[in-house]
């Protein structure tokens, strides 16, 4: 398969749209499919063997590392090139917005991947009254694709309500042998809390959006010492709110897997998560989260089972929380173990598989709807769910024009706030 992958974010910028186009292209190439990538410079020539074409973009005010591509005026010229099979979409909003349009231009099946809440992004940032506007610009992006792929049985809940069209589960991965509690540091450890205190930590990007400094919350827990990795625009202001914990900025590699696995207690604090992978990773690390009820981490983190929810506004129930866990070693040992196994065979290859089975059946709903087909309706749930390992409740199918939509029974349970069936 020949694949158009055009994405808001790539290398050298690391996050979350980064981190899993990365390894959806390491997976393609496994695949031995062939991937263009369209992305915002500076980046890479190739990644995973690919081709990486860089367009001009321009960073966010207050955040320069987070930047947005600007659509490109030879981007139906390179398509057309490349001849895809399918357009990938990872999060669209500018460049992705072009390459949506694109896709309808030269009658390409084009899948979307939404993965950023963008209104709740800009309202953290202090962009009031924006939700209307984005999320009408959102909507028309991903009218336009024949599928959108969505992180979270939230997510997809709150994108049916805003009316998107041909919905879709589909989660991300997570590398069970870079991430595992054998990467355990007893020298970092001391180093953050040299008189054997509890260790809660938090990993991911210092942003407003993250709201770490309610972290700050925390001081006064008897034997709590706190670990804070990763950097951003807010990283300055968190170091004064946060004298007393250790910041050791962005790490990678084995690194990070050592500062994960070192934790006693991961703690997430962002609200607007619409997947939130360090929750995985934390839990692929054998280390029970605390984490907001809200967005991906409802899917994600079992209560009483591999860590504990609290009200995302709620201050008091967030200590309690971390609390409950930091002064029980026993139960914090029982929700690691339990947090380890639920996660291990969510590898990117299983959920990669169900990736492909998404493609073919946007493929083979446009293929449909150009070759003129008429019947009452195109099903393409089979052969999707069959790849994807998922049955039942959940199933996506094509709408009478062609293109693959959320059942009727799935955006029913999407309403009532109900999931599909977990996929691994």
């Amino acid at each position: 398969m020949r694949i158009a992958v055009i994405t808001e974010s790539f290398l050298p910028r690391v996050n979350g749209v980064t981190n899993s186009v990365c390894r959806v292209l390491e997976q393609f190439a496994e695949r031995g499919h062939e991937a263009l990538v369209i992305a915002a410079k500076p980046g890479p020539e190739r990644y995973a063997g690919h081709e990486v074409a860089s367009v001009g973009g321009f960073a966010l005010p207050g955040y320069r590392s987070f930047v947005l591509g600007l659509p490109m005026a030879r981007l139906v010229g390179k398509l057309r090139e490349f001849r895809p099979d399918i357009i990938y979409l990872a999060s669209p909003v500018s460049l992705g917005a072009a390459g949506a349009t694109a896709a309808r231009k030269l009658d390409i099946p084009c899948v979307a991947v939404f993965q950023t809440d963008i209104a709740g992004f800009a309202r953290r940032y202090g962009l009031r009254g924006t939700d209307k506007v984005i999320w009408s610009w959102l909507r028309r992006i991903h009218s336009q694709a024949d599928l959108t792929l969505v992180p979270s049985t939230a997510t997809l809940k709150t994108l049916a309500d805003h009316d998107f069209p041909r919905l879709a589960l589909w989660r991300r991965g997570v590398d069970a042998d870079r991430f595992r509690p054998r990467y355990r540091d007893e020298r970092l450890r001391h180093e953050v809390a040299p008189n054997r205190e509890t260790v809660v930590g938090y990993v991911g990007r210092l942003a407003p959006e993250k709201r770490v400094d309610l972290l700050a919350n925390l001081s006064g827990l008897p034997g709590v010492r706190l670990l804070i990795v990763g950097d951003g625009p807010a990283e300055a202001k968190l170091r004064s709110a946060l004298p007393n914990a250790t910041f050791t900025g962005f790490l990678d590699g084995l690194e990070l897997s050592r500062a994960y696995a070192s934790l006693d207690v991961f703690i997430h604090t962002g609200a607007n998560e619409t997947f939130c992978q360090t929750v995985q990773e934390a839990m692929a690390s054998g280390v029970p989260v605390v984490a907001p009820a809200a967005g991906g981490p409802l899917d994600l983190v079992t209560p009483g089972h591999t860590g504990l929810l609290y009200d995302p506004d709620s201050v008091s129930e967030l200590r309690s929380a971390v609390m409950r866990l930091s002064t029980n070693r026993d139960l914090r040992s029982l929700y690691g173990l339990n947090a380890r196994a639920e996660v291990e065979a969510r590898t990117w290859n299983a959920v990669s598989d169900q990736l492909m089975g998404h493609l073919n059946a946007a493929i083979g709903g446009h293929s449909a709807l150009t070759a003129g087909s008429e019947p009452a309706t195109i099903t393409t749930s089979i052969e999707a769910n069959a790849a994807a390992g998922r049955l039942g409740k959940g199933a996506v199918a094509a709408s009478g024009k062609g293109a693959p939509a959320v059942s009727g029974e799935a955006a029913t349970a999407a309403k009532a706030g109900t999931g599909f069936e977990t996929a691994a």
